[in-house]
């Protein structure tokens, strides 16, 4: 990798992809079977409404974990771009 720009946005990329992992298991947690109590009643028909809940907190975390994937990889490739430039000057 190289710079240290480069390594900074590495990790802090590894760290956000995490995060949006922490945040599609949290879909699962006891807050969300409580809010949809709130809105579909009993447990036994709010089932379907936490699966719903999950997979579109799944997607969403998934979208964002390859939106930040790609701009990573933009950025590595302009940094790369720039060393391999800067080499060729010396």
């Amino acid at each position: 990798m190289g710079s240290f720009k480069l390594e900074v946005i590495d990790k802090i990329a590894a760290l956000m992809t995490a995060a949006f992992g922490l945040v599609a298991a949290l879909a699962w947690n006891e807050t969300i079977k409580a809010l949809m109590y709130e809105v579909f009643g009993e447990a036994e028909s709010g089932l379907m409404g936490y699966l719903i809940y999950a997979i579109i907190v799944t997607i969403v975390a998934v979208a964002a974990i390859i939106l930040i994937a790609r701009t990573y990889n933009k950025v590595k490739s302009k940094e790369e771009a720039k060393a391999a430039a800067k080499n060729k000057k010396e």
